[in-house]
């Protein structure tokens, strides 16, 4: 396992997922075991870990184990595997996000420019049809360049598109020497390479949807960890992180403050670390890929009920269409239990976030 992924903080993620041997755990990104394997050896009989991975060779490093539930599938899938397997609440999720070690080292996944003629493909998962040269090759102009500044961060993005679009008039964008060829005219020596890994995270994450994925698992996460269970997430970039970031202070990845009618805003996680943990310069001296992570561990928190003020009959229908009792008054407070979750309010609704709230 340890040839297909080294574990980055293997230690600060078990230690920040304070393990109860007979809990149920949830390890959304399995790669090669290594997270998961350290899990297991602290569960006892009783315990149930539960994985996810849609990448056929991390399938290929499943763990043969009583207790280990493998989903083959994304992890935007997690309420509903939950189910499926008859887990209720849950006591610890970690995510290891970003690329594995041998990902970026497989010349024929495409995810590495290190490889000259390699196939671009970037493909987290092997049977879906759309991959980078899908991106690359029809992608539009104000698309490719908007791919290319929200997910690169790249100054460039609009030029870069362009001579992109140019080159693919000329010659189809297959492999990473391709690609390349494309954008050279935008590289400096000192910076060609991370340019270039700029260029390759914003493809990956488009042709993997990584970001609404990412998103929509985070947002899971808050129904489903029980009062004092762990959310452990190591991210590699600046976007990864801001969306965990916001949701342990604000309780959704979009960093919204909701609040009551008096300002308050109902909390649903604690951070445990004020400040992202990072990795020791021993470890980053072995495992050189461990320099960018940074790690944020937080504790679900009982919500408290917050009282929504609705002010309209339009709002009344709002209030029923999530089935919440309506007595039919223009003005109608509620407690809402804190299972309600505040992503599942239309966005139809007139009432702003100040005077309309809900517990998480």
């Amino acid at each position: 396992m340890s040839n297909y992924h080294v574990p980055v903080m293997l230690q600060e993620c078990i230690d920040g997922l304070q393990i109860n041997p007979k809990g149920t755990y949830v390890d959304v990104t399995y790669g090669g075991g290594g997270h998961s394997q350290a899990i297991l050896d602290q569960l006892d009989e009783d315990g149930v870990l539960i994985v996810f991975d849609q990448d056929a060779d991390a399938i290929k490093n499943r763990i043969d184990d009583k207790r280990l539930r493998f989903c083959e599938a994304n992890f935007r899938y997690l309420e509903n595997f939950c189910s499926y397997h008859k887990v209720g609440k849950i006591d610890g999720v970690l995510a290891d996000l970003g690329v594995s070690s041998h990902h970026l080292d497989a010349k024929d996944r495409g995810f590495s420019f290190r490889f000259g003629q390699a196939e671009l493909d970037m493909r987290m998962n092997t049977d879906a049809d759309f991959s980078a040269i899908t991106v690359l090759n029809t992608y539009e102009q104000p698309k490719l360049a908007k791919v290319l500044r929200s997910y690169g961060e790249l100054d460039k993005a609009s030029p870069m598109a362009n001579a992109i679009i140019n080159y693919r008039t000329v010659k189809k964008i297959e492999t990473t020497a391709d690609l390349e060829a494309a954008v050279d005219k935008f590289f400096y020596d000192k910076t060609k390479n991370k340019t270039l890994a700029k260029i390759y995270q914003a493809v990956r994450i488009e042709v993997n949807a990584e970001i609404s994925t990412l998103e929509q698992m985070l947002e899971q996460t808050t129904n489903l960890l029980k009062p004092g269970g762990r959310l452990v997430v190591m991210s590699y970039h600046s976007l990864e992180d801001r969306l965990v970031k916001n949701l342990i202070q604000t309780g959704n990845t979009a960093g919204d403050r909701i609040t009551d009618q008096f300002g308050n805003m109902a909390l649903v996680y604690k951070a445990i670390c004020k400040k992202p943990i990072m990795a020791s310069s021993d470890e980053i001296a072995v495992n050189t890929r461990a320099r960018s992570a940074k790690l944020r561990i937080a504790e679900r928190i009982v919500g408290s009920e917050m009282c929504i003020i609705v002010s309209s009959s339009t709002n009344n229908e709002a209030i029923s269409a999530i089935g919440l009792p309506n007595n039919g008054e223009r003005t109608t407070s509620y407690n809402i239990p804190s299972s309600r979750n505040a992503q599942k309010c239309p966005k139809s609704w007139s009432v702003r976030p100040s005077t309309l709230c809900f517990t998480r």
